[in-house]
């Protein structure tokens, strides 16, 4: 038996007979003078969101903690376990990251457990429940709301629980004193799966809008279905607006 699953053996491979091979000075370097990341990315741990690949970013670029539904608990200094706040410690404390970023994603599976308390655990412990439980003032208030279809109260609660998270950054004493000095920025930001939308959020007002990036207006690769940069509106093969994407969760 293989010590490692073959798909992460030809991952591997692929990876040390191309980016290494190129980038061999950078890991080394890295290696010698140790990480210096500008940014850390609190992300979601859904293998479709990863934040190095919708970033681009290369080795030692970007410190990343992913956990459920990409959340920030409150500051708790108790005897408890607290793996988010640890690495959030870590970042600010010793590798002074100058900004932070919440990013969540379209068609969260903790976001709807979340929109689904009463829903049966997936084991005695509800260790998802738990920790869903962060957002519950929120997430009542969102799924009370009958004016909102299902699919409008999950985007609703996937972007509402980023200014959450990022509210509870701010209960980090040395988070908000970085903040009010002007060395370190918080940031919220969405990705769409389906479509690769990015969203951010305006510091000021808590909107999400599109930030400008200069995209190549005909892509060598032909277009995804659904590409609303080029206005195509093709639906999947059975009819449902994203099968794989709500499959998944």
């Amino acid at each position: 038996m293989s010590l490692l699953p073959s798909v992460l053996l030809d991952g591997y491979r692929s990876f040390v007979e191309g980016r290494y091979l190129q980038e061999t000075q950078r890991y080394r370097t890295l290696a010698r003078e140790g990480q210096a990341p500008d940014t850390m990315v609190i992300a979601c741990c859904d293998s479709r969101a990863a934040p190095e690949t919708i970033f681009g970013a290369g080795a030692g670029e970007l410190f990343v903690v992913r956990n459920v539904a990409n959340l920030v608990p409150p500051y708790r200094p108790d005897g408890d376990f607290h793996g988010t706040s640890a690495a959030l410690e870590f970042a600010v404390q010793a590798l002074k990251v100058k900004h932070i970023v919440v990013m969540g994603h379209g068609r969260c599976g903790g976001i709807k457990a979340a929109l689904s308390p009463d829903a049966e655990p997936l084991s005695p412990g509800d260790f998802i429940g738990k920790w869903m439980s962060i957002l519950e003032p929120v997430a009542a208030a969102v799924s009370s709301n009958e004016l909102l279809t299902s699919g409008e109260r999950q985007t609703a609660l996937e972007r509402i629980s980023i200014r959450t998270s990022i509210g509870n950054l701010r209960s980090f004493p040395y988070i908000a004193e970085r903040e009010a000095a002007g060395d370190l920025t918080l940031h919220g930001a969405w990705f769409d799966i389906s479509t690769a939308e990015l969203w951010a959020m305006d510091n000021e007002s808590g909107d999400f809008q599109r930030p400008l990036v200069d995209l190549d207006p005909e892509p060598k690769d032909s277009l995804a279905a659904g590409d609303p940069m080029h206005g195509v509106k093709d639906e999947p093969a059975d009819g449902s607006e994203d099968a794989l994407s709500e499959g998944a969760n």
